[in-house]
This record gives structure tokens, sequence and C-alpha cells, in this order.
């Protein structure tokens, strides 16, 4: 057995580092961050680390594991999201549609006739893991700034009276970066007699970052969520997508299950389960915390402000949800999407301020728009004359 790698597989290698860092250098329309630096880490990849199994059961018979940092960062993030005290549960997943997995997956043993009910705007992870699980489902109009639209909402729940709802409410939508209000939706279920009720909040990028915003989002456990997921590769930033799911622990412990094989509960989606990502996090919350978090975030909005004025200097027609770090702009051609990788959906664009962009970035894109738009002024010019 050859060991080592042909000279020409190390020379594709070396390919593809070069194209991962010149891609990585036009980088503008997702929100993935990658101004981090593991390498403390790289030591760990030799070991068959797998976290199968509850980190919070204190058994299994897998000990090749990093269950405890687990614990760790699952309670900095219920913490963050003010989850009540001993009545939280959660684990790290592999990204923010396995954590919409987990929480509709919850919700269905807890409501087996509930309706699903999810704006136009949601990820479109919600409608996948909908149709997987089969659940019945609504789908409500959104506002054109992203927001879900309550009269929808309140229409749509008095078309099915005496049925459990389950709401999924955005806390930055996929394009627009609207947030949806759960403390409105409370009040619609409260009118309405809704009492068989749960509703989950999809804050996979804004979820790290919300809470110090001003004025502060409603969607915390304080405020009433029953679960929360955040994106680990978003606005924190790592190399293999990840995420978090929270849950409230008396609501976990009715659906999870002993398994004998693994001497542990089984209360995830998977069963084995990735160990490496746990630390990158763990990494991560250790290094940032909640201060370098909120310092991030008033970073980013600074360039979101730069960044508006620049584009709106050069006579582009853009706008942002308040305190968003997604500024939303016209269709631009397909030859730009592709350079500045940007996400496109209904004739709209966007730019999204995450850590580790410069203004420099931000300047060659705004003068790459300009070129463009001065191309097209000139064959719209043409073609009049």
């Amino acid at each position: 057995m050859n060991k080592n790698l042909m000279p020409e597989d190390l020379a594709k290698l070396d390919q593809l580092e070069t194209h991962l860092q010149e891609r990585s250098t036009h980088f503008l329309g997702y929100p993935c961050t990658a101004d981090f630096d593991y390498s403390t880490l790289h030591k760990f990849l030799k070991h068959p680390m797998n976290n199968v199994g509850d980190s919070f059961y204190l058994g299994g018979t897998y000990h090749i594991n990093t269950h405890s940092f687990e614990r760790e960062v699952v309670d900095f993030f219920a913490q963050l999201l003010k989850a009540p005290e001993n009545n939280y549960w959660g684990y790290i997943t592999n990204g923010s549609t396995e954590g919409n997995l987990y929480a509709l997956y919850l919700a269905r043993r807890l409501h087996p006739s509930g309706i699903v009910y999810f704006s136009e705007d949601a990820h479109y992870s919600i409608e996948k893991n909908i149709e997987i699980l089969g659940l019945p489902s609504q789908k409500i109009r959104s506002q054109k700034n992203g927001e879900i639209d309550y009269e929808d909402l309140e229409n749509k729940l008095n078309s099915c009276p005496g049925l459990p709802a389950i709401v999924v409410a955005n806390i930055g939508t996929t394009v627009k970066e609207a947030k949806d209000d759960i403390k409105k939706i409370h009040a619609i279920l409260n009118k309405l007699k809704v009492n068989e009720r749960y509703i989950h909040c999809d804050a996979a990028f804004c979820g790290s970052y919300a809470q110090f915003l001003s004025p502060k989002p409603h969607f915390d456990f304080s405020e009433g969520a029953d679960s929360i997921i955040i994106s680990g590769h978003k606005f924190i930033g790592s190399p293999i997508p990840c995420g978090v799911v929270i849950v409230l622990k008396h609501n976990k412990e009715k659906v999870s299950n002993y398994i004998n094989v693994i001497d542990s509960l089984d209360g995830s989606i998977t069963g084995s389960r990735n160990s490496f990502t746990p630390l990158i996090l763990w990494h991560a919350i250790k290094t940032i915390g909640r201060d370098g978090l909120r310092q991030r975030l008033y970073d980013c909005l600074d360039l979101a402000s730069y960044t508006m004025g620049k584009l709106k200097n050069t006579g582009v027609k853009t706008w942002r949800n308040p305190n968003a770090l997604t500024i939303v702009i016209p269709n631009v051609s397909k030859k730009l999407q592709h350079k500045w990788q940007l996400a496109t959906h209904d004739g709209v664009s966007h730019v999204i301020m995450r850590p580790g962009i410069t203004k420099k970035m931000i300047d060659l894109f705004v003068l790459d728009l300009k070129k463009e738009n001065n191309l097209n002024f000139s064959n719209r010019e043409a073609q009049t004359n």
C-alpha cells in the first residue's frame, strides 16, 4: 500500500489551495466567516473521534469523544439565548438544516396533529424538512421587507381551529435578513386561543449577535421560544459546516430514548456525530466570547454603513432592514454573481457584511458594479440612437 500521495496528487491539492485562496477574496454573498485560525486543534485530527450519544448523559461506552467540550458550547449559547436555568438541552449539529429538522421533529412528537406555519422568506430547509417529516403546513405571505405577514398568519391560523400550531419564526431571513417578532406571534395565538403551540426560531446567521442589537429583536427563550438554532460557520466562523440547536429540556425528555448498544440516550437526528466541530466552537467561544461577538457585530454594522454609502454614491438603488448586515441590491449580471459569489433571488442580489470582509473588497466590488452599470447605460443609449 502506498502511504504517500503521488506528485500529481500533491499538485492537485496545491491547485485546490490556490483556487480557494483566490475565491475567498471575492466572497460577498454568503454569511460564512473566514477570519479564523484553528491550527491549535490540528493534533486532534489523528483520533477516530465520534460524539455518538447524548453529551449530557453521563454514560456511554464510546469514550473517544468531545462531549465535555460540546456541553460547554451548549451552555454558552443557552445562556446567551436566555434559556431557563436547568431546563435546556442541545447539541452541535452539522448545520442549520439539521437544527431545523430536529426542532420540527421535536414539535411533531409533542404535537402530532399540529400544523406548521412558515413564511415565504423562510430558509428552503424548512419546506424540505416539512416534506421529510410529512407535516401538514401553511405557507404565510411575507411583507416587502421579508418579515412574516402577521395578518396572513392570523387568517391562516383562524382557518384551522382547534389544531396545535407549530410556528417557524425567522430571525434573519436568507435574502433580506428580516426578523420575525415572536411576541407578536404569541399575541396572535393568545387572541385565537391556540393553547397548544410550539415556536421555533431559525436564527442561523443572526442568533450569535442578535442579543447585542438595539432594539433587540424578540426571539429568545425568555420571550417564548421553544427552540432556537444558530449556525457555527456563519457569523462565528468554521472550516466545517456546523451549528447549535437549543431546546427546552422538559420537552426533549419526552422524546429521547435509551440505546443499549451505546449505553447512552439517543436525542439527536444522527447517531454518529462530528467530534471536531465542538472543539472548533469551543475554541471560538473561548477566544471570542460574548464581548468579542458584540465587537464583531459593531464592526460589521460600521462596514454596512460604509458599503451603503459607497453604493448610493454610485447610483445603486440599495436598502437594508434596520440593523441588518445584509444589503439588498438590484439583480446583477451572472458574471458579477459568479465573480463575487452573490446569492440572488426574486430579482435581487445581496452582499453580507460578515467578519473578515475589508473595505478594499467592498471598494473593488463597487467598482465592478459601477463598470457594469456604465456599460448597461451605454448599451441602452446605443439602442435608443
